[in-house]
């Protein structure tokens, strides 16, 4: 099982790095870096780099509709030559409220540009001449639509793959299915793994039945939050803003895949509950009634004996990532919970 987090960058990219090479030497495999709408991920990865020798650096997520499908491809390629080929391309759609009410760009069709994007990157990355005719992106524009003057080219440089690991960020029945039939791998959120083939595993065997086997297996990123000890047990109430805002707030009633999700855990009433109150107003109140239960099913959480049982339940369930969020206050104490979690694991 390898394992992976995701940084916090707020304070500067240089604390951050150094925080990482001490998780590296500590075991951690891979390291995220977030893109919503605070500074690109792409200037903290090729720092980290040069920080780091033999970690994967992942975007997560690299939005959808930010970057050109090409602009997408040469920025992969040259984030995998500075860390001599450690780079994986995490891909998301993001949500209609940063990618319009931010980029001013539409939101719309992510399955169909997510499938083109891909197919257009590993075009860029085999050194083929581009040529695309999607339905959402022609390549070079069609007659009638510029100058005319736009002409077929490849990538000048020679990249260190040909084929860059690709990460979907999915939740959804038909994003699920896609990232099962098109990408290196896949990242759910909120992974309850005793129930993750009942709400998942549909759309995944869908997926994989149309997969090329050049692919190889999918790897399967699973996102816990993590403490590890005999009286961590309080640290639960952390966890419970961020799973309200999610089944609260994530989207008008009827239109949040998060809501939909802990119902399809078996959490339907508290869900409805959470989200009455979110809407509402009442966001306190909303995080109180996030059950304990649902905390510890998503969680690892407890004495070393438990969350090792719990490593074994994502593993059993799929799950060949573990991209935790350390319940930590200091740096030194997140080295010292992932030297456990690696202890643990092997």
């Amino acid at each position: 099982m390898r394992i992976g987090l995701s940084i916090n960058y707020s304070g500067g990219f240089t604390e951050a790095a150094a925080e990482v090479a001490d998780l590296e030497r500590a075991g951690l495999d891979i390291v995220f870096v977030p893109e919503a709408y605070s500074f690109d991920a792409v200037s903290a990865l090729g720092y980290l780099a040069a920080k780091t020798s033999r970690l994967q650096l992942a975007s997560g997520i690299m939005q959808l509709y930010t970057r050109t499908p090409t602009l997408t491809a040469m920025t992969a390629a040259g984030l995998d030559f500075v860390s001599d080929g450690r780079f994986v391309l995490g891909l998301g759609a993001s949500g209609p409220q940063v990618i319009e009410g931010f980029h001013g760009v539409p939101y719309d069709a992510p399955i169909g540009r997510t499938r083109e994007l891909i197919e257009i990157c590993r075009k860029v990355w085999r050194r083929e001449r581009l040529t695309y005719q999607g339905k959402y992106y022609q390549i070079p524009l069609p007659e009638g639509a510029g100058t005319g003057l736009g002409k077929p080219l490849k990538l000048i440089n020679h990249p260190v793959r040909e084929r860059i690991p690709v990460l979907l960020a999915a939740l959804g029945p038909k994003n699920v299915a896609l990232a099962a039939e098109v990408a290196e791998g896949w990242q759910p959120i909120f992974f309850l793994p005793e129930r993750a083939d009942a709400v998942f595993g549909e759309a995944l065997r869908a997926g994989t039945q149309k997969r090329d086997p050049e692919l190889g297996p999918l790897d399967v990123y699973a996102g816990p939050a993590l403490a590890i000890g005999e009286n961590v047990e309080p640290l639960l109430e952390f966890v419970k803003p961020m799973l309200a805002l999610y089944i609260g707030g994530m989207g008008a009633k009827g239109k949040n895949f998060y809501h939909t999700l802990a119902t399809k855990y078996g959490y339907g009433a508290e869900a409805d509950r959470i989200q009455e109150l979110y809407l509402a107003g009442k966001k306190d109140e909303a995080t109180q009634v996030v059950p304990d239960q649902l905390v510890r099913d998503v969680s690892l959480i407890g004495p070393a004996g438990y969350v090792k049982e719990r490593i074994a339940a994502f593993a059993e369930a799929g799950v060949t990532v573990l991209n935790v969020a350390p319940l930590a206050a200091t740096p030194a104490d997140r080295v010292a919970l992932i030297e456990q979690l690696r202890n643990l694991c092997d």
